[in-house]
């Protein structure tokens, strides 16, 4: 049956891989989210809802594949021109397109790719996720210290530095309070985790009990 040029087989076939790839895209966001705090509610939306974007691209056009793919991919990565995306959230914005093109196909084979596919790419994260690979081994630390402008920050903790610490870069050097402090902050890697305060107490000494802290060191990260 045919109704100002459309076929309902079409709409039918339409509405089947609609379904389908809504349905795959929801593992893929969730097993983003298995043991993962760094993400957000916009991000995980996305990871559902590009699988049934791509495919209805691609149906929309048809045979022009080639076309279909690249705005497909023009709109799946345009966010990401403006806020840098880690390796991992790029990959996974990469595995909901795959799974999009899958199903565009409205084959029997093509859907079982995509669905062997979204197995295998929420086992991938869920893996990595909730393990250590990857990371690593190091005590790597954020260290900030004040001190007053008289001491001379180029050598004033070199020794301290070289008791406790394995590797230490001094990465920022800025002034405060009308310039008669300075703000230090280097990165440090602790030769034994255990003398962090042993080595907070040397330094306090060294600076006149002004503010130290040390902390975790954490990438910038921006939210998608």
């Amino acid at each position: 049956m045919e109704l100002f040029g459309i076929t309902f087989t079409g709409i039918y076939k339409f509405i089947v891989c609609a379904v389908a790839a809504l349905l795959l895209g929801l593992p893929i966001a969730f097993s983003y989210t298995v043991r993962n705090r760094r993400y957000s509610k916009s991000f995980v939306l996305a990871l559902f809802a590009l699988p049934v974007a791509v495919t209805s691209v691609l149906m929309m056009i048809g045979s022009q594949v080639g076309a279909a793919i690249a705005i497909s991919g023009a709109f799946a990565l345009v966010r990401f021109r403006s806020i840098p995306c880690t390796a991992k959230e790029l990959v996974n914005v990469f595995m909901a397109m795959i799974v999009g093109v899958a199903v565009a196909n409205a084959s029997a084979d093509a859907l079982l790719a995509g669905i062997i596919f979204t197995a295998v790419a929420c086992a991938v994260n869920i893996v990595f996720n909730m393990t250590r690979i990857g990371e690593t081994k190091r005590a790597e630390k954020t260290l900030r210290i004040t001190i007053p402008e008289s001491l001379d920050y180029t050598e004033v903790f070199d020794d301290l530095f070289a008791r406790y610490t394995a590797e230490h870069e001094l990465v920022r050097v800025k002034t405060a309070n009308m310039g008669s402090l300075f703000q230090l902050t280097y990165e440090i890697v602790l030769k034994d985790a255990k003398e962090e305060r042993a080595f907070l107490n040397d330094l306090r000494a060294r600076n006149g009990n002004l503010d130290i802290i040390c902390a975790k060191t954490v990438e910038n990260y921006e939210k998608l």
